[in-house]
């Protein structure tokens, strides 16, 4: 049996087998990770939903922010933006079975030895705190009042954690963790506007990763989202964003045993 965490896919279905295989991936004894942000600007994301849904078991699946904007969509929450292409989906026979998946996914899946989310932590949350914070996102998810939350979630604020916050408050910045962040600052406030590489942000602000004494650390990370930092591996963290929506690669970690990558091209 082999494991694979995978990068943003982001509709790119042909890229995708592609990579299967390369990696010689069989569903009947592997199994996938999936960092989230299945859809969205690439030319097929309904075959993408309809190929990983099909996987069952041999598949896991993060929720990214490209994914809860579909399902936002779907339900009149938000308009589409200039660069989706997402209205095949909604067009399909089985859209509502496919977003129903879609919104019984986690914002975070572990093991012993891993940790899969979409973007980031911040620095107050060891992987116990996170999960737990997770875990109100996604009863909510799959509740009765599923479309409210895909009213609240979107904004910038509150942009710093406090166990103290409350209501659509709490539950927008867990949402902004898990599936938009990038940087923050030495407190740990949230900068959800700079998507620059590291090196290129204001001083002030940090990957998320890096910050001193991060309560995640001792847990092994991998994330997506920031295609600008592409593949990276440090911090006990692995970023498998490589850009493949942009003609850069899509990559594969193998992770059950020595970790390695395998990338393709996706010029």
């Amino acid at each position: 049996m082999a494991i694979y965490a995978i990068g943003d896919i982001q509709g790119c279905f042909n890229q995708l087998q592609k990579l299967l295989e390369k990696i010689e991936f069989n569903p009947a004894i592997d199994q996938l990770w999936f960092a989230g942000d299945l859809v969205n600007r690439g030319p097929d994301s309904l075959k993408t939903l309809r190929y990983i849904k099909s996987l069952g078991d041999s598949a896991i699946c993060v929720l990214g922010n490209h994914d809860l904007h579909l399902l936002a969509i779907s339900k009149k929450k938000q308009k589409p933006k200039v660069d989706d292409s997402l209205q095949k989906i909604l067009n399909a026979s089985d859209c509502d079975e496919l977003l129903d998946w879609l919104r019984h996914l986690s914002l975070i899946h572990r093991t012993n030895n891993f940790c899969l989310i979409h973007a980031g932590l911040p620095p107050q949350w060891n992987i116990e705190q996170a999960t737990l914070a997770a875990r109100e996102v996604e009863e909510i998810l799959v509740s009765d009042d599923y479309e409210l939350l895909l009213n609240e979630m979107y904004g910038d604020f509150p942009n710093q954690w406090a166990e103290s916050l409350k209501g659509w408050n709490r539950i927008r910045f867990i949402i902004n963790c898990f599936t938009r962040m990038r940087y923050c600052d030495i407190q740990g406030k949230l900068d959800l506007s700079c998507k620059a590489a590291p090196g290129d942000q204001p001083k002030h602000l940090f990957p998320w990763f890096t910050i001193k004494d991060r309560k995640s650390h001792s847990t092994s990370i991998i994330f997506g989202h920031w295609s600008a930092l592409g593949f990276y591996t440090g911090n006990n963290c692995y970023c498998l964003d490589t850009g493949c929506i942009w003609g850069g690669q899509l990559t594969a970690l193998r992770i059950d045993g020595d970790v390695y990558r395998t990338s393709i091209n996706c010029h």
